[in-house]
């Protein structure tokens, strides 16, 4: 049996909460028509995509979403982009700081500037600072230019780290990121809504 020497993390609702209903009455209250098939956990209209791999600009986003909303304001789109955001649970932290005495952990997030930017003013800049240093790797999509479930954004953090796919273990909360994981052999977990992380370990590692 391979050893087990990378834990890869997506980044919300795994680690950070998140409320993806949030958002969608968020956007319905500045009147977007069928907000939950724009965005959601299992879709992302190829607007939302191309702000993950970083191909538009924030601006081009706000000024997208704007057109089809009643006439809401720049901040009203950010807002309500943004509600989603919840916190990371104390419990969380101090399972990664385990975690990271007898592995190397990974962070792999679809995610984008904008919610990064309310991240980093909600939990204050030591902090995140401090989060990120948990971390052996951390790859947000709208820097790498790519995103989950896209093959190439796995192997890139397979060959950028040395690690064979069995020795890698992936927790992530879309079924459609952990398929393309599994296709590469690397051991995965889904975690359902009812899970928590804290409670994985260690019965999931052997």
């Amino acid at each position: 049996m391979k050893k087990l020497t990378h834990i890869i993390f997506d980044f919300g609702a795994v680690i950070i909460n998140i409320n993806y209903d949030a958002t969608i009455q968020a956007f319905k209250m500045l009147g977007i028509k069928d907000a939950e098939n724009l965005y959601s956990k299992k879709i992302q209209n190829k607007l939302f995509e191309a702000l993950e791999e970083g191909k538009i600009s924030n601006q081009n986003f706000i000024n997208e979403i704007k057109k089809i909303t009643d006439s809401a304001s720049e901040n009203q789109i950010i807002e309500a982009w943004n509600m989603m955001l919840g916190t990371i649970p104390d419990k969380r932290i101090q399972l990664l700081k385990e975690l990271s005495k007898d592995y190397k952990i990974i962070l792999l997030s679809n995610t984008n500037s904008i919610h990064i930017e309310k991240i980093i003013e909600d939990f204050g800049e030591r902090n995140w600072i401090l989060f990120k240093k948990m971390f052996y790797k951390f790859y947000l999509s709208h820097e790498l230019g790519m995103r989950k479930p896209n093959q190439e954004i796995f192997i890139k953090v397979l060959k950028d780290n040395s690690i064979e796919a069995e020795n890698a273990f992936f927790i992530d909360d879309s079924p459609q990121h952990i398929k393309t994981a599994r296709k590469l052999k690397i051991k995965c977990h889904h975690l359902k809504n009812s899970e928590e992380i804290t409670d994985l370990f260690p019965d999931i590692i052997q």
